[in-house]
């Protein structure tokens, strides 16, 4: 049975009330999945039918208004979810992650009727969204020609591309230093995705390149704009601890899956070792110790995250108070969440071959997926750099100064 022989009932239930709910349905949706995530992986095809899945789930509108049809959420729920959707996927778990990303991007930058034009639009269209924004490489030109903007450029990342109705793009103002974000519909002529993502994990994320050729977009939409002059305000410079907190989320989600595939596995098919006195691999006392260190370690990472994002509530109900101060700090315990979701991660999801054995690298098994999806997205940005983060703050009382990446 595959993912697109799944009937769900989404449509005919009631649609969740609070976030317990919505955990819950992310659960759901992540058992489907998990059905044939292993042979998705092998395929690597664009998920147009795992985006459906998600919308036909309500997950995708998840933060947008309830009065437009969103979930009216907040972000502790959206990183949990992600958290859910990437146990069984971690692709997924990304895109998902990152639609929430973008979708934001006008409550980040924009002006509020803007970002709320946005929002509305976004709920009542269950629109999918990527992003064409990457700062490693050259900035798109931004071209302005009287009431238009126009975006020239190329881009070597642009997460969702194909699967996304509208695309998030990112590009500097010709002869100036000034920023201009703006939201396209992501078949607008003149942006062409690329299918050149070719990685070893996170094969359905759709992040190959992307072209922008003379596209085109309002002065208007252009992103916290007015009257051609950018408002900027510290809660602009929380970009990088949410982007941040949902990539500990979705490393948390992989290493959760993979730890539940492997204990499945040791206690269905694995063999206790012929030399060790036990009839059953659940007895062996080295896969105990294994398993329950492994788990620790997930748990207290699970923990972290959590409270990191509750403690972020507090600046996405009160745009308007953000000091540097009290961003800086937050920063600082995102990059330790980070850290630590990155090191746990990879642990996990190299130690379950340990106690589940040989037969469980066969590539029917899958296994691999889960370490291969960690290793791949670990490496966007140096989790050394987190650390300095806050070893720098512990020895100098320093605050990591807003860049892309801090």
């Amino acid at each position: 049975m595959t993912t697109t022989e799944i009937q769900h009932d989404w449509a005919d239930r009631k649609s969740p009330g609070n976030s317990a709910e919505w955990i819950e349905r992310a659960a759901e949706a992540a058992a489907v999945l998990a059905i044939d995530a292993a042979k998705r992986d092998r395929e690597a095809r664009t998920p147009h039918t795992e985006v459906r899945l998600l919308k036909d789930a309500g997950l995708v509108t998840l933060l947008g208004p309830a009065e437009h049809g969103g979930g009216g959420q907040n972000w502790p729920t959206a990183y949990r979810v992600v958290r859910e959707i990437a146990k069984a996927d971690g692709s997924i778990g990304q895109l998902l992650g990152y639609h929430y990303l973008w979708n934001w991007a006008a409550r980040l930058v924009g002006t509020r009727e803007q970002w709320e034009r946005v929002e509305a639009q976004a709920a009542r269209e269950g629109w999918f969204f990527g992003g064409a924004v990457n700062p490693r490489d050259d900035d798109i030109v931004v071209r302005d020609e009287g009431d238009t903007l126009t975006f020239d450029g190329h881009k070597s990342f642009s997460t969702g591309s194909k699967v996304s109705d509208v695309t998030v793009l990112e590009g500097v103002l010709e002869g100036t230093e000034k920023h201009v974000f703006a939201i396209v519909p992501s078949g607008s002529p003149g942006l062409t995705f690329n299918s050149d993502w070719d990685n070893i994990g996170q094969r359905l994320t759709e992040s190959g390149s992307v072209t922008l050729s003379g596209v085109r977009a309002p002065w208007s939409d252009a992103l916290g704009y007015v009257g051609r002059e950018f408002q900027p305000r510290v809660y602009t410079t929380l970009n990088v601890p949410v982007i941040q907190l949902v990539f500990v989320n979705f490393y948390l989600g992989i290493a959760r899956g993979a730890l539940e595939t492997a204990l499945a596995y040791t206690r269905d098919r694995s063999r206790p070792w012929l030399h060790g006195g036990h009839e059953r691999a659940v007895d062996e006392p080295y896969v105990i110790d294994t398993y329950g260190d492994l788990n620790a370690k997930l748990w207290a990472a699970e923990a972290l995250a959590d409270r990191i994002a509750e403690e972020g509530l507090w600046f996405h109900e009160n745009p308007g108070e953000v000091t540097e101060r009290a961003r800086g700090e937050h920063e600082v315990r995102v990059a330790a969440a980070k850290v630590r979701a990155t090191d746990v991660a990879l642990e996990v999801t190299s130690r379950i071959f340990e106690v589940t054995g040989a037969r469980a690298t066969t590539s029917k098994e899958g296994l691999d997926r889960f370490w291969r999806n960690i290793r791949t997205h670990t490496l966007h940005d140096p989790v050394a750099y987190k650390r300095r983060e806050v070893g720098v703050y512990l020895l100098r009382d320093e605050l990591p100064q807003p860049t892309w990446y801090s």
